[in-house]
């Protein structure tokens, strides 16, 4: 969800929902989804959606929910499919459902002709009912933890995102987070006067260091000290991955920046990507990087894409000159 505001914030993609109700065009779900038969529609470069794609992958989804990724640039109408015509990597084709559909709109004015809300990703879509079933992504990721299990080999029915005994610190963890990094990137990066701007980029980097402090006294490489990967790693990852690459720059929010400024935040983050393929096969930094350079006319008039950092991500055991230099001191 990466598009600006413009003249109607109320059908842009600038922020996240607060909840699945001020979007959806459908009633909320009463059961799970078609267990056989539903499709997600998500941007690669999208982070709110990006928690979808690596969630389907740790819970061993993919034969069960197929996946299209619409194009990386956000048009006037929003999210569009890619034509025939264009070879883009990371599953980016037309709607295979819908095949005469240019727009995600038009999957939404399929289920209401009326509908004035927003147009935003993910959407996870029934093929039987032909149905939207949710575009809030929160909701999504946590329908797939268990909705599935009965499909699925039993490694992947073990792989526990949400465990019991951690899901308060997690949901509480989960709040700040989400108001100071998830969003504050874009509180910042959108901020039309000084004073917003400063103070959402204040928040947003307190919160990073809340973090970093945290992590530094983790018995595990995970948040929380758990010993395994959770829902709070996954979203937090999606919006450190983009943060050096794009964040940094575009949003303005160039106090600090991940590998120079965080080590800890740093490490973990390298190795959910360097150790995990459902992190780093998700993660599509040419889509991420055009996508926020090209989509806001007003942050980036002229479109042009910088080329760093070079590279997107280090190696787990690389570092920036300036770290080795501190580590060498010690």
């Amino acid at each position: 969800m990466c598009k600006p505001p413009t003249t109607n914030p109320a059908n842009s993609n600038a922020q996240p929902p607060s909840s699945a109700t001020g979007s959806r065009p459908i009633p909320p779900p009463s059961s799970p989804p078609n267990q056989t038969a539903t499709t997600s529609t998500s941007p690669t470069p999208a982070p709110w959606a990006h928690r979808t794609l690596i969630v389907r992958q740790l819970k061993g989804l993919e034969d069960l929910i197929s996946y299209t990724s619409v194009h990386w640039h956000m048009q006037e109408k929003g999210w569009h499919f890619a034509p025939a015509s264009e070879t883009i990597s990371g599953n980016t084709t037309p709607d295979p459902l819908h095949p005469d559909y240019t727009h995600l709109r038009d999957i939404y004015f399929e289920q209401n002709p009326d509908y004035e809300g927003r147009f935003t990703v993910p959407t996870l879509y029934d093929k039987k009912t032909k149905r939207i079933v949710s575009n809030e992504s929160a909701e999504i990721i946590r329908m797939m933890y268990t909705a599935f299990d009965g499909l699925v080999e039993e490694k992947y029915r073990g792989v526990v995102l949400l465990p019991e005994e951690l899901k308060e610190r997690i949901e509480e963890m989960n709040g700040w987070v989400y108001e100071g990094v998830n969003n504050g990137v874009y509180k910042s990066g959108f901020a039309t006067t000084q004073e917003a701007y400063e103070k959402a980029v204040t928040t947003l980097f307190e919160s990073l260091d809340r973090i970093e402090a945290e992590l530094a006294i983790s018995s595990t490489p995970y948040l929380l000290s758990s010993p395994h990967v959770t829902e709070a790693d996954i979203r937090l990852y999606t919006t450190a991955i983009r943060f050096d690459p794009v964040y940094v720059q575009h949003f303005k929010c160039n106090i600090r920046d991940i590998r120079s400024g965080y080590p800890h935040i740093h490490k973990w983050m390298r190795h959910l990507y360097w150790d995990y393929p459902a992190f780093k096969d998700t993660t599509n930094f040419e889509h991420i990087k055009k996508h926020y350079t090209k989509s806001h006319g007003q942050i980036n008039q002229f479109a042009i894409t910088p080329l760093g950092p070079v590279p997107n991500i280090l190696e787990k055991e690389e570092e920036v000159a300036s770290v080795k230099a501190a580590v060498e001191k010690k």
